[in-house]
């Protein structure tokens, strides 16, 4: 699992995601008006991930589930997307807590 950094061609803001070895995204950002931003993002991830009253669980108009992880001031660290069963929104919930800690960072913005 790996965390990326990108950059928006629409409004040149930083954001962030958290990939599932599989290529799908479980977790993706705020923009972020620089890179710095971007990582300390991804290190409030990392902090916050372990602790469950942290995942807001939610139920669209739709039907769908999707999860925001919190900081500790309650502000929205990084937002889900939209998933079929609440099974599925459990399982990308785990995957989170248990990867994220550990997972890598690649820089998408460095040209190379």
């Amino acid at each position: 699992m790996k965390f990326e950094i990108f950059q928006s061609e629409n409004n040149e803001k930083y954001y962030f995601r958290l990939k599932a070895k599989n290529g799908q995204v479980i977790l993706s950002s705020q923009g972020y008006a620089n890179k710095s931003g971007a990582k300390n993002g991804i290190e409030s991830v990392k902090k916050n991930s372990a602790k469950d009253e942290l995942f807001d669980r939610k139920e669209a108009s739709n039907g769908k589930f999707h999860f925001n992880l919190l900081a500790g001031n309650k502000q929205i660290i990084g937002s889900s997307q939209m998933y079929a069963a609440k099974s599925g929104m459990e399982k990308g919930i785990e995957s989170v807590k248990t990867n994220a800690p550990e997972a890598t960072i690649e820089d998408l913005t460095v040209e190379g």
